[in-house]
């Protein structure tokens, strides 16, 4: 599984753990998250602007 940095926040969505809050259960693949869906910290990045990380960084 992989993990995504918000660049402006360092929020980061983790493949594995999913974030049940935003409606991403845990093992909810990047490829799922809509395109239109911002950051939960910041609000301002989308998910176009997410880098991918090492999961668990």
């Amino acid at each position: 599984m992989s993990a995504f940095r918000c660049p402006g926040c360092g929020y980061v969505f983790d493949e594995a753990d999913g974030h049940p809050r935003e409606g991403f259960p845990a093992g909810t693949p990047w490829a799922d998250v809509p395109d239109d869906w911002a950051c939960p910290d910041c609000g301002v990045r989308e998910k176009v602007d997410f880098e991918r990380v090492e999961a668990g960084a």
